[in-house]
């Protein structure tokens, strides 16, 4: 016989096997597995601030834990899997997306060493930019799902959809998903040759296909999507929705908000972790076999909370290289600040904080104008020497600059819709100015007082002198005096306005429902693309090395503005504040 006959011969064996392996039922008993969850960890890797000796919860935390389980519970008994957001928000995420390019991600080779089992793409992934998550999706060994983001003008994906594992015989099929707003964050240039569908309808349609061509045991879906109200009105948090109409599916795991939450039932569990490894998920699932099918089943679904101090040592050993690297890198000196730099003073009015941003943004030429918005709800960068570790507390997103034509009116309605989630109008008897509630909030971490809205959308501008009205309804608060060298300004002029490629996206819905702009066809407004605002920053430190309250707070470059009358406006802000932050 010939050789390459024998090979044949030999291949169909080893392919037979290998499939008799994969279709072998499980023996008859009882199965319990442990679905583990992470989401919006942003970067989140290691325990350490890089400055100082605090701690805080890291992936590092989250591996001890799991490991805990696995070493009681046996690995195979263990899922993890992560629903995105994992490459951007912190100093280590930026220095191996743009510093440290040769290196393989550091995320990539934790992810391995933790032993996850799926990764879903998040928004704050994609906004990484092609080069970065076209390398996480090729070098990384473990799966990066995204089923709902398809090559442009084809049904093919363009990350993976899902992955199936095999434990004890028993198939967990887990699908992944992305969010499909992503176009009202991000520039059409971060996701070029992506188009991105709604999870409604899509999610249902490859549970029902894959349940048919896999035949899994347990079901899971993964959606960087908000647990949201389960009303059908958020286009970006699709969880409950996705809760009270999927069929077949076991877990779905959520993320996105930033809010923690569990919601259980005899045939699904939801799981949010909420954000920053502060939370594991933690689902249950056993099932009972007989003659070789699963007759029964039963689920449910809890959170863990992370202990910072508890870190797994071996991972902290291995990764110490990277941390220095990060380290070195995020503790260079860029330059002086003369004053403190507080987020929290941009709610009552003009702050050192915004102003710099303002700044910085008209900087740009050719904006007149710019827009902006506390993006941290309260952080404080100390003055004195400046390292590059606290433009992240400056400015903690890859948000790049754009420079958009708007009209006056639009302008002014933008800025009507802004204040409008904001403050209150004080004459129809509010207790407060600032919108604000009795109520903790998970986002910011806020025990008890905290804002209604999300304090990154409340844009003031830059370039502009006028006033807020806090007695006059929404569309009339605003009175624009001037640009902010004095010239007239005129609604029906046009103006270059410097913001952010989330702002010009459709983000925080100013541009779209404020201005009423169609941000899809943002691109034939746009007169002028910057790169990250974090560099601009760096580029204006190496400039002005020395920042202070005058430099920043020009009036002729970022003119004025204020809430009054001052005598109602101030007592009432003095309190919310109080109230806030106190």
């Amino acid at each position: 016989m010939k050789l390459s006959k024998l090979r044949n011969i030999a291949i169909a064996i080893l392919m037979a096997s290998a499939l008799c392996s994969c279709s072998t039922p499980p023996s008859d008993g009882t199965y319990t597995f442990r679905i583990l969850t992470t989401n919006d960890v942003h970067g989140q890797y290691f325990d350490s601030l890089y400055v100082g000796s605090s701690t805080r919860p890291s992936l590092m935390s989250v591996s001890w834990y799991v490991d805990s389980l696995r070493n009681a519970l046996g690995k195979e008994n263990i899922v993890l899997i992560d629903a995105g957001d994992c490459l951007q928000g912190d100093n280590a995420s930026y220095y191996y997306n743009y510093v440290d390019t040769r290196t393989k991600h550091l995320y990539a080779r934790m992810a391995e060493y933790m032993g996850y089992d799926a990764i879903a793409v998040g928004n704050h992934d994609i906004e990484t930019g092609h080069a970065v998550y076209d390398r996480m999706k090729k070098d990384m060994n473990v799966p990066f799902l995204a089923g709902n983001a398809f090559v442009e003008g084809t049904d093919k994906t363009y990350f993976d959809s899902y992955t199936v594992l095999n434990r004890k015989g028993i198939k967990i099929l887990i699908a992944g998903y992305t969010n499909p707003n992503i176009k009202a964050w991000l520039s059409p240039k971060l996701w070029e040759g992506i188009e991105f569908k709604s999870l409604m309808g899509l999610v249902q349609e490859d549970i029902d296909r894959l349940r048919q061509k896999e035949n899994p045991d347990v079901v899971i879906v993964a959606v960087h999507s908000g647990t949201g109200a389960g009303d059908g009105k958020s286009y970006e948090s699709q969880g409950l929705d996705l809760f009270k109409t999927l069929k077949g599916v076991d877990f779905l795991i959520c993320s996105h908000d930033h809010r923690s939450a569990v919601h259980n039932s005899d045939e699904i569990c939801l799981i949010n972790a909420g954000s920053h490894c502060k939370m594991i998920g933690d689902g249950k699932v056993t099932l009972e076999v007989k003659d070789g099918k699963v007759v029964s089943k039963t689920l449910s679904a809890d959170l863990i909370r992370v202990d910072r101090d508890k870190v797994d040592t071996r991972m902290r050993d291995i990764f110490r290289p990277d941390y220095e690297a990060v380290k070195a890198f995020t503790v260079q000196e860029v330059g002086h600040l003369d004053m403190d730099l507080r987020t929290a003073d941009s709610y009552r009015g003009m702050s050192d904080y915004l102003n710099l941003i303002h700044t910085i943004s008209l900087s740009c030429s050719p904006a007149r104008i710019s827009f902006a918005a506390p993006l941290s709800f309260n952080k404080t960068v100390k003055g004195g020497t400046l390292l590059y570790n606290d433009l992240f507390t400056i400015y903690p997103y890859e948000n790049q600059l754009f420079v958009v034509s708007m009209t006056g009116r639009e302008i002014k309605n933008y800025l009507e819709y802004s204040y409008q989630g904001w403050i209150n109008t004080v004459a129809d008897g509010q207790a407060h100015l600032l919108k604000i509630v009795d109520s903790p909030d998970q986002r910011t971490g806020q025990k008890r007082w905290s804002f209604v809205g999300r304090s990154y959308n409340f844009d003031s501008a830059g370039g502009l002198v006028y006033v807020v009205d806090v007695t006059k309804p929404f569309g009339e608060r605003i009175v624009i005096e001037s640009l902010a060298d004095g010239s007239a300004f005129d609604l029906d002029a046009n103006y270059n306005v410097a913001m952010t490629s989330y702002r010009a996206s459709g983000g925080g819905s100013l541009m779209r429902e404020g201005a009423g702009i169609d941000t899809d066809k943002i691109d034939e407004r746009v007169v002028e693309y910057y790169p990250e605002i974090r560099e601009i920053l760096y580029d204006y430190l190496q400039k002005n090395s020395r920042i202070t309250p005058e430099l920043v707070g020009n009036p002729e470059v970022i003119g004025h503005w204020e809430f009054v009358p001052s005598e109602v406006a101030e007592p009432m802000l003095d309190a919310d504040m109080k109230l806030l932050f106190d």
